[in-house]
C-alpha cells in the first residue's frame, strides 16, 4: 500500500507544546534516536500550540498561537526538520503556514468546510484527522474540501473510532480505503489507543499496546505513523497516558521498521 518510491513517514513529537524547555528535550531525544537507528525515514515534528477539545474546563490548551509558533520555528532551525501543528480557526491558516511546512486539522474538526478550505489554500499539504464518528469512505469530502484550494498533497490519519462511550477500536480497512482517497495515509497509534473520558477529567489510555499497533500497521503498508512522545509522559498536561517516553519509543521504531523494510 505505501509508495515505494517514499521513505516511512514518522509524525513525532508532543502532544502539546507544554514548553520550550520540554519541546527542545523531546525533538533532541527523537533526533538522536533517529540518528541512533540509520535508517531512512521522513521526520516531522509535531507539537499543538492549542488543545481546544478538552474533557474539562480546567484542562490545559496550550501557549497560544504565537508563542507555539516561536517554538515551533526555534525546532526547526535547530534540528533541520519540517513541522506539523493544529488549526482550529479559518483565520489560523495564514499565520501558520509561515513558520510550519504541514498543516493539521484535528479530527472533531474535519467536516469543517471552511477550516479545510482555508488549510487547503495556503499551498502546504494539510493532515487531516479522520474524525472518530466518520466512516473512511466520507473523508473523500474533506480530500476535496482541501484539494479544491490548490492544497497540493492532501493525507488522511487513522485516529481510532469509537467503540461505545469510552473506547476506541481501529479497523485497518480504513487504511487501505482512505489510501484510494488520499496522497498519504497515516495511523495515529498513541490517540488510537485513548479511552475517551476515562479519567473522568480526562481522557485515559493504553500505551501499552503502541509497539504491537505500531508494528501491524507497518506491515499493512500504511505510509506513516504518528506517534506522541514527551520526557517524561505521567507529568505531560496532556495525553498523559498514551504518550511514550524515549526507551519506549525506541522499542515501537525498532518494531515498526522491521517490518517496513519489507513493503
Amino acid at each position: 500500500m505505501r509508495k515505494s518510491d517514499r521513505s516511512p513517514l514518522l509524525v513525532m513529537g508532543p502532544c502539546s507544546l507544554e514548553s520550550r524547555e520540554i519541546a527542545m528535550k523531546t525533538a533532541d531525544s527523537i533526533s538522536r534516536l533517529l540518528k541512533d537507528l540509520s535508517v531512512d525515514v521522513e521526520w516531522i515534528f509535531k507539537g499543538s500550540f492549542l488543545k481546544d477539545n478538552r474533557t474539562s474546563s480546567d484542562g490545559y490548551r496550550g501557549p497560544g498561537l504565537h508563542e507555539g509558533l516561536a517554538i515551533l520555528e526555534e525546532i526547526g532551525d535547530a534540528f533541520g526538520v519540517k513541522t506539523l501543528t493544529d488549526v482550529h480557526l479559518p483565520g489560523h491558516a495564514d499565520e501558520v503556514s509561515e513558520v510550519a511546512d504541514v498543516i493539521q486539522v484535528p479530527a472533531f474538526l474535519c467536516r469543517q468546510t471552511s477550516l479545510l478550505e482555508a488549510a487547503g489554500s495556503v499551498g502546504l499539504p494539510v493532515n487531516v484527522k479522520k474524525g472518530q464518528f466518520m466512516a473512511p469512505v466520507n473523508m473523500k469530502g474533506a480530500v476535496e474540501k482541501a484539494a479544491s484550494k490548490g492544497c497540493p498533497e492532501v493525507w488522511l490519519t487513522e485516529r481510532g473510532t469509537f467503540f461505545g462511550y469510552g473506547d476506541l477500536v481501529v479497523d485497518f480497512r480504513s487504511l487501505s480505503i482512505m489510501r484510494k482517497i488520499a496522497d498519504r495515509v497515516i495511523l495515529d497509534v498513541t490517540h488510537s489507543l485513548q479511552r475517551p473520558g476515562a479519567a473522568g477529567n480526562g481522557s485515559g489510555g493504553t500505551r501499552g499496546y503502541a509497539l504491537q499497533l505500531a508494528r501491524a500497521g507497518a506491515a499493512w503498508g500504511v505510509d506513516g505513523l504518528f506517534i506522541e512522545v514527551h520526557p517524561d509522559p505521567d507529568s505531560a498536561l496532556s495525553d498523559s497516558a498514551v504518550m511514550l517516553d524515549p526507551p519506549a519509543l525506541e522499542k515501537v521504531l525498532h518494531a515498526a521498521l522491521e517490518h517496513w523494510e519489507g513493503t
